[in-house]
């Protein structure tokens, strides 16, 4: 096992009941106090740790147990060393994964905690209960053995005699309660259909954040929360993330395509790639000493009448996919195919580069995790090899005419039909890339 800070992971018995708040206001807070916090987020989220690295200064990356591997898991940890904290966001509620783990874990955020031995941090929303919130806390303390929950945030709490009922629940089950937020006066964070609006398009950001930070310090108990930080070290693996796909990669990077995984650009860097930023809202092309474009996903659907009329970036994207590749995820993708037509009915015209047609006027979701072996080398990566992602969007596939890409399968191991394009030089495909898979 090798060792690694202290850490704490905050997790919920579900998704919406503030995990992100608490999550931000402590790293604000703790930072301001001068802890060196190193931020984590569990799950397949790219848009929460653009959050954590405003509030703390520090990067932070993705851990997902479904997708990643030991060792890709172990040196991402790493990345922790040096720190006073690590401090962890879960996702979805403690315990939820997908329903056939395969050939990896579930995905659970509390698999994070157990292999790391960091403690949980329950946030608890008590509306509408007292001394009955206590059950839950029971629940989830004795629900796995190898995952210890150190205390409780109490959430929407109602006044103070509604704290004392609470913390009178909580004594008697033996949890400590490390902080009670009121229900008036919390901070609320603004949120889109695929999660919060993102970082950089907040202009009140640090505003935001701070307040977080004033009202988790004014209502948790930070001496004894970080007082109660542990961990056990992890163990070491050989699998390693995919290599970059090029030596200068040209990574579209604005509203509309800022949805990739920071590990992985991170990875990308440390393996001595150039990254190249260009941006198609501002009507820029890849720049040609480029050996790939890559268009990550987003927002293209909010954007569309002005990619349709961004000519510029439109026809250096043609003109670089005639020789080198031009690859696409979700947004990017879209952003490659013929049209996509907007919530209202609207078809605005795309780059070409492939056929694919997609539209918002009736929203459909597109949720889970993805295998995918592909059927063409792409990306850097060989025919056969797989690669594991997360696809998650609201569009609707009206048609999908090039090669397919790759067979691509659910958590499950059922197939699904967004299998990804190919035409020439021109790749694309519904889901992030998260890791390679062995």
């Amino acid at each position: 096992m090798k060792p690694i800070p202290k850490g704490l992971m905050i997790s919920a018995p579900s998704s919406g009941t503030g995990k992100t708040t608490l999550m931000l206001g402590l790293l604000n807070a703790l930072s301001k106090r001068g802890v060196d916090v190193r931020p984590f987020k569990s799950g397949p989220d790219y848009i929460d740790p653009g959050f954590h690295r405003a509030a703390c200064g520090r990067a932070s990356f993705n851990l997902d147990t479904w997708a990643m591997g030991a060792g890709v898991l172990a040196d991402l940890i790493g990345t922790s060393r040096g720190g006073d904290l690590a401090l962890i966001e879960g996702s979805m509620g403690l315990f939820d994964g997908v329903a056939s783990a395969g050939e990896t874990s579930n995905g659970a955020s509390a698999d994070i905690s157990a292999l790391t031995g960091w403690p949980v941090i329950l946030l608890l929303d008590v509306s509408g209960q007292a001394q009955s919130a206590a059950a839950t806390a029971l629940g989830f303390k004795t629900m796995r053995p190898d995952v210890h929950i150190a205390g409780v945030v109490l959430n929407k709490v109602a006044s103070p005699r509604h704290e004392n009922l609470l913390r009178l629940g909580m004594e008697r089950v033996g949890i400590p309660v490390l902080g009670a937020l009121p229900r008036q006066g919390s901070v609320a964070l603004p949120e889109r259909h695929l999660g919060l609006v993102q970082a950089e398009e907040q202009p009140e950001l640090m505003a935001l954040l701070d307040a977080a930070g004033d009202f988790i310090t004014a209502h948790v108990d930070l001496d004894l929360l970080v007082s109660v930080a542990r961990s056990h070290g992890f163990p070491d693996g050989t699998d390693t993330l995919p290599p970059p796909p090029g030596q200068r990669i040209a990574l579209a990077r604005d509203a509309a395509f800022s949805f990739i995984y920071p590990h992985l650009l991170d990875h990308w860097r440390h393996a001595g790639a150039e990254v190249q930023l260009f941006s198609p809202l501002a009507n820029e092309a890849p720049d040609d000493s480029a050996d790939i474009c890559w268009l990550p996903g987003g927002y293209p659907e909010l954007h569309a009448g002005r990619l349709a009329a961004a000519d510029r970036f439109r026809a250096g994207l043609q003109d670089f996919a005639q020789t080198r590749t031009v690859h696409g995820e979700c947004g990017g993708y879209m952003a490659m195919g013929a049209g996509l037509i907007d919530k209202t009915g609207t078809r605005h015209q795309m780059a070409g580069l492939l056929g694919l047609e997609t539209s918002y006027e009736t929203r459909k979701m597109h949720l889970g995790y993805r295998l995918a072996t592909l059927n063409t080398p792409a990306s850097g990566q060989t025919t056969g090899a797989r690669l594991r992602g997360h696809e998650f969007h609201y569009s609707t596939i009206l048609s999908q005419p090039d090669t397919p890409l790759a067979h691509v399968v659910d958590a499950n191991g059922d197939a699904v039909p967004e299998t990804g394009s190919r035409r020439g030089n021109a790749t694309g495909t519904f889901f992030h890339l998260i890791a390679g898979a062995s």
